[in-house]
C-alpha cells in the first residue's frame, strides 16, 4: 500500500520547566531584541518580574469579541510595542493573535491551562453571536513557555475539562480535512499523555504530561485542520457564549461515538492510546458528557450545518447533528 500527502510543521521555539517561567520569558525577550512588551494577561503576574512591560492589556473574554480585539489593538499602536507577551489560557492567547493578526508583531505565549492555542496558527473572533476563524501564520507564537508550576493552581473541574479540549485536538486530528500519518501519530502520543496526566493531574508528574500532550496535541491539530467536533464547537460557542473547555469536554465523546463507526481502524487506534474507551476515562476522572446552554438544538443543527468539513468520515445531516446534539444535552452517549 502506498500513501501520498502533504504535511506542513509550524516552525516555533518551546522553552519547557518547572518553576522557569519568567528566566525563560526574559530570556526570549532579550532574544528577540524586544524593548515595548505589551502584556495580555487578565491580572498582574510574577512571569513578568524580569522583563519591562511597556502596557498591560487585561481585556480578556471568551470567544474574543471584535471589540477587545480592536482596544488591544489600538493599545498596542499607542505603546508602540514590538513584542507580545501572553500569560494565560486560551482566551488570552486569542486576544494577543488577534492584535498580531493585523500588526504583525511577534507573540511569546506563556499558557496557564491546557488550551493549546499556543501551538497554533488558528484565530477566532466573534462579533454578533457568530465566531469566524481562520489560519495564518502571523499568529503562531515565535516562543511557547511551558512551566508545569503555572497549571498548579486551576480547580481541579477546570483543569479536567481543559485536558479532555486538548483530548479533542487530538481525536478530531485523525480524521481532521489534512489528517495524515505524521499528525496522527503525534496525535495518539498526545492521547496517551493526556490519559496518563489526567488520571494523575493533582500533581506534578501528571502536569508536566498534561502539558506534553497539549502541546503535541495542538501540533497535530495545526497541520490536520479542524474536524467535525472543532467546528461544533465553535459555532456554539460563538452562537451561545458557552464555556470553551466545558463545551469541548461535553461534545467529544458524542462526535467519536458519531464517527467511530465509519473510521474503526482509527477509532481503535484512539481506544488503545486512551488505555481503555472514553467514556470510562470521563468517569475515572469525573469529566461531564453533558451540554448545556444550548436553548434549541435544531437552530443549533441549523447553525452547525454549513460549517461541517466535507471531509468527515460519514456523511452529516441536519438530521444527524439534531440528534447528536439532542443526546449531548442528556448526556447519553451512543
Amino acid at each position: 500500500m502506498t500513501s501520498r500527502f502533504e504535511h506542513v510543521t509550524l516552525g516555533q521555539r518551546v522553552r519547557f520547566g518547572t518553576g522557569t517561567a519568567a528566566d525563560d520569558l526574559a530570556a526570549e525577550v532579550e532574544r528577540l531584541g524586544a524593548h515595548r512588551v505589551l502584556l495580555v494577561s487578565r491580572r498582574p503576574t510574577e512571569v513578568t518580574a524580569k522583563i519591562d512591560v511597556a502596557a498591560h492589556c487585561t481585556d480578556v473574554a471568551p470567544h474574543v469579541p471584535v471589540e477587545n480585539a480592536e482596544r488591544a489593538r489600538a493599545l498596542a499602536a499607542e505603546s508602540g510595542a514590538d513584542l507580545l507577551v501572553s500569560v494565560g489560557g486560551g482566551s488570552t492567547t486569542g486576544l494577543a493573535k488577534a492584535v498580531a493578526l493585523t500588526t504583525g508583531l511577534p507573540i511569546v505565549a506563556v499558557p496557564t491551562t491546557y488550551a493549546g492555542s499556543e501551538a497554533t496558527n488558528v484565530w477566532g473572533l466573534t462579533e454578533a453571536s457568530r465566531k469566524t476563524t481562520g489560519v495564518d501564520d502571523r499568529v503562531l507564537p515565535a516562543t511557547v513557555v511551558y512551566d508545569t508550576e503555572l497549571t498548579a493552581s486551576m480547580p481541579r473541574d477546570l483543569a479536567v475539562a481543559s485536558g479532555c479540549n486538548a483530548l479533542a485536538h487530538c481525536v478530531d486530528s485523525m480524521w481532521a480535512p489534512r489528517a495524515d500519518p505524521i499528525n496522527q501519530a503525534l496525535a495518539l502520543e498526545g492521547v496517551r499523555a493526556l490519559s496518563r496526566g489526567l488520571r494523575r493531574i493533582g500533581d506534578a508528574e501528571g502536569r508536566e504530561s498534561m502539558l506534553h500532550g497539549t502541546y503535541l496535541a495542538a501540533v497535530a491539530f495545526a497541520s490536520a485542520g479542524s474536524g467535525l467536533h472543532h467546528k461544533i464547537c465553535h459555532v456554539l460557542g460563538g452562537a451561545y457564549d458557552l464555556p470553551h473547555a466545558a463545551t469541548h469536554t461535553a461534545i467529544l465523546p458524542h462526535v467519536l461515538a458519531f464517527n467511530a463507526s465509519a473510521v474503526p481502524e482509527a477509532a481503535a487506534r484512539i481506544t488503545e492510546a486512551l488505555g481503555g474507551e472514553l467514556i470510562d476515562l470521563y468517569d475515572e476522572i469525573g469529566a461531564s458528557h453533558q451540554l448545556r446552554g444550548v436553548p434549541d438544538v435544531h437552530e443549533a443543527a441549523r447553525l452547525v450545518l454549513p460549517s461541517v468539513p466535507p471531509s468527515n468520515p460519514r456523511p452529516v445531516t441536519e438530521d444527524d447533528l439534531i440528534s447528536l446534539l439532542t443526546a449531548a444535552q442528556k448526556g447519553l452517549v451512543a
